[in-house]
């Protein structure tokens, strides 16, 4: 059996439909609190229904924050958990700004009531946080970059150049955004129950995950969010750096082929991993529209502002070597490319309904 947070968001609803097709049993806990951040067009209620569809399937709408309710989810299925997957979480550092409280709440209480429910109800269980590379603040954007026509690039002699931005980059003395010290919080967290109390954990800070299971909203999910403007034929605004910054794509599944990896070799103590698409699935914002452009044969319509996002990444990929060397099973499966066009069928999909 497997808990799954935040199981109707991207990574849990495709972690959901992962493990329920290897025939586990999936716990899914998920109040939709995507749609209070975001409005009605994010809710995930539809991946809810989808899900509830499957048998080996139950669904709690409970709130993480709720110490007393997650605590007797855990009890009543403490002999049967074999992992817990938490992806729940308020993801935008620009919506932090405005419930500050909510925010943190969500990321390091919520967390924190996971923890010790894991802790005292399925201690040989494993458990795996979805973290972000937002611990790392703004520290990326210090690195030697240069202006390309369509990106921006690191220096070719930096040692991040050829794989990316390994676990090895302080979290320390940095702007983090409110949203991404909640995040290092929950982090730092997980890291303390798997060494103070030699527990099975493990801490993913993700890239840019995305995937046709994404609800994008224009805080949260900005290849979604793009695709769906596209095609929809709606104004994109891109938040400043030129429309230059630059992200590495994973696909959800991917990530979820990281966890099973994980959950099936489990290391006790603090493991963390940067995990990513990596250089070859990393592209600027402007290159994104071109890719989706060409895919789609649409126009797209969109406005660069001048003021970016406090603390927002000029350049981030992912290094992926230490989970690959700890797993080397584990590869990137999904490319940027297959990622876009299944985004973009899926939509046209909704849209010709």
């Amino acid at each position: 059996m497997i808990i799954i947070t935040g199981s109707t968001g991207l990574i849990g609803s495709s972690t959901s439909e992962y493990f329920l097709k290897k025939k586990h049993k999936v716990i899914g806990i998920d109040n939709n609190l995507r749609s209070y951040f975001f409005g009605k067009t994010a809710s995930n209620l539809w991946k809810e229904k989808k899900l509830k569809k499957n048998k080996l399937y139950k669904h709690y709408r409970t709130d993480i924050r709720n110490k007393s309710a997650i605590f007797e989810i855990f009890k009543k299925f403490s002999k049967k958990i074999k992992a817990v997957i938490h992806t729940a979480a308020q993801p935008s550092h620009d919506w932090a700004v405005k419930e500050p409280f909510t925010d943190f709440h969500v990321n390091a209480t919520g967390t924190l009531n996971l923890l010790e429910a894991f802790k005292k109800y399925c201690p040989n269980a494993s458990f795996v946080f979805t973290s972000t590379n937002k611990v790392y603040g703004d520290t990326p954007n210090f690195l030697p970059l240069n202006e390309k026509k369509l990106r921006y690039e690191i220096n070719k002699n930096h040692q991040y150049y050829k794989k990316g931005i390994d676990e090895k980059m302080s979290i320390d003395h940095t702007k983090h955004s409110l949203f991404g010290a909640s995040k290092t919080s929950a982090d730092i967290l997980v890291q303390e129950y798997g060494k103070y109390f030699n527990l099975k954990t493990a801490c993913f800070r993700g890239g840019c995950l995305t995937g046709e299971n994404h609800t994008g909203a224009e805080l949260h999910g900005f290849l979604s969010f793009l695709v769906k403007s596209i095609i929809n034929n709606k104004k994109y605004f891109v938040f400043g750096y030129k429309g230059k910054q630059v992200r590495d794509n994973i696909h959800s599944l991917d990530v979820v082929r990281a966890f099973d990896q994980f959950i099936k070799k489990p290391k006790r103590g603090a493991n963390v991993y940067n995990l990513g698409g990596g250089r070859e699935n990393s592209c600027s914002i402007l290159e994104a529209i071109e890719l989706i452009e060409k895919i789609s044969n649409k126009k797209s319509r969109y406005e660069i502002l001048k003021k970016n996002r406090i603390g927002d990444h000029i350049w981030w990929i992912s290094n992926n070597s230490k989970f690959k060397k700890d797993f080397p099973n584990w590869k990137i499966q999904i490319s940027l490319k297959e990622s876009l066009e299944q985004m973009i069928k899926f939509e046209l999909s909704k849209k010709y309904k």
